[in-house]
């Protein structure tokens, strides 16, 4: 996915002076902070539930930042509200470098449009860190479903508005998104039924709970595996390496696509020291064949880019995803 970090010279020569001049004024007291950091345990902080992709992801990326580093890091999944409750705490959180956010683009970039008062600003409360990866997302249904494709769906959904669910993680969550996408993009009408949860909503669509869902690979590639799940398209731009057969949804409805993220953010005001080591230290940890090797085996792959370049996506995403929010009419009823 390309990342754009263009500046007006104007911006770009304020900025650069502003940045000399606070490093001339704490690089002491910043380098004490990154010769001592760190010195105890990090903790990652996923505003979703375990068992989806940002839950996914931060485990294989947890694990080998310890290694790097020398110091425990754990997950600490803070589920709800779509991501906005834990990513509104994180904001307020001391800001040391030893809590941190791994999160995904939906809690940061659409949350703010979809609730009246997220209780954080993307921009404002977080030092970008650094992208970590992107993932496979898929529309499936049980295999009871009589449809075998997208093609499939829109004719039945067509000839029975309402009667077909579609099962999400949760109001405002990507995968609610990006069924309100599908819907509007195919001219249907689905049923939205909000889980607490990719997991849980997976869950019940295998179990014949539901007929429908959008879900990422690592909450739903066992079920597909088993059998337990049926793929009817890929939803990002080229098909996926975990499933090379299944076409994407963009092969039936032309130019319909979604790359979701998942990036690390630090509260405002972390030394510039402590988020450069990270930014180092996932970049190295992205290069690390253990890690390309479990993000692939979850139909995720390592998304390398600057602290800046993430600060530009965010800040590129916010007002392209508020016009989905409106054009779509999503709520979070």
């Amino acid at each position: 996915m390309p990342l754009t970090t263009a500046f007006h010279g104007r911006r770009a020569a304020l900025a650069f002076g502003a940045a000399v001049g606070a490093l001339l004024c704490t690089a002491p007291l910043g380098a004490a902070a990154q010769d001592k950091y760190p010195s105890k345990p990090i903790t990652l902080v996923v505003p979703q539930a375990a068992g989806g992709a940002n839950d996914a992801i931060a485990r294989v990326l947890a694990q080998r930042l310890g290694e790097q580093m020398g110091q425990s890091v754990v997950v600490d999944n803070r589920p709800g509200a779509g991501g906005t409750l834990a990513t509104a705490a994180l904001a307020r959180t001391k800001h040391d470098g030893y809590t941190l956010l791994v999160t995904a683009d939906s809690a940061h970039v659409i949350g703010p449009a979809l609730y009246k008062n997220p209780g954080f600003d993307a921009v404002k409360d977080f030092e970008p860190v650094a992208p970590v990866a992107t993932a496979g997302y898929v529309l499936v249904a049980h295999p009871s479903f009589p449809g075998n494709n997208v093609a499939d769906l829109i004719r039945l959904a067509k000839a029975s508005p309402g009667k077909y669910a579609i099962a999400s993680a949760g109001n405002g969550t990507l995968n609610h998104l990006i069924g309100e996408l599908l819907q509007k993009a195919a001219g249907i009408q689905l049923q939205h039924i909000p889980y607490k949860g990719s997991a849980a909503a997976a869950t019940d669509v295998a179990g014949g709970q539901v007929p429908l869902s959008v879900q990422s690979l690592p909450s739903s590639i066992a079920f597909i595996k088993a059998g337990k799940l049926k793929v009817l398209g890929v939803v990002n731009e080229k098909r996926v390496a975990a499933l090379p057969d299944v076409p994407t949804i963009g092969e039936t409805l032309k130019g319909f696509a979604q790359a979701p993220w998942y990036a690390m953010f630090a509260p405002a005001g972390t030394p510039a020291p402590i988020v450069e080591r990270l930014q180092a230290e996932v970049a190295r940890a992205l290069d690390h064949k253990d890690v390309v090797d479990k993000l692939a085996v979850v139909g995720c792959e390592p998304f390398k880019g600057t602290s800046a370049q993430l600060g530009a996506l965010v800040q590129s995403d916010l007002p392209r995803w508020a016009r989905v929010v409106k054009d779509t009419g999503a709520t979070v009823d």
